[in-house]
């Protein structure tokens, strides 16, 4: 349902309600009645929305199956690192470097996970 999925993204993202109005342009009581799934947004503004998340509309909407290929969840996991403000590792603030480096390590995992062409994991 739209207004789950705009909550979860918001979330992920790490903004408020507020943030996320003034950065599209709407108020902060439309994006709270979008979450509440009291108003549903017009195909303009469903576009918007799509694009601030980098998700499709499909995706915000629900009509997406819910398997992902894990390019695509690393892809998602690396804007909300880009986006979320504050993030310590061990106490200690990462900096821009440092979640580089995670995210890099994270494609070198899964590429040694990844399955050979006939499907198995000969990487042991």
């Amino acid at each position: 349902m739209f207004s789950d999925r705009l909550k979860q993204l918001r979330t992920e993202y790490g903004i408020t309600q507020a943030e996320l109005a003034r950065r599209l342009g709407i108020s902060p009581s439309a994006v709270g009645m979008y979450e509440q799934g009291r108003r549903e947004p017009d195909s303009e503004l469903l576009g918007r929305f799509a694009g601030f998340f980098r998700v499709s509309a499909d995706d915000l909407l629900g009509l997406e199956e819910q398997e992902q290929e894990v390019n695509s969840v690393i892809d998602r996991f690396t804007r909300i690192l880009e986006n979320q403000q504050g993030l310590m590792f061990n106490g200690m603030p990462l900096s821009a470097a440092d979640r580089e480096k995670i995210v890099s390590a994270i494609r070198v995992a899964a590429a040694i996970a990844a399955p050979g062409e006939d499907g198995k994991n000969d990487r042991k």
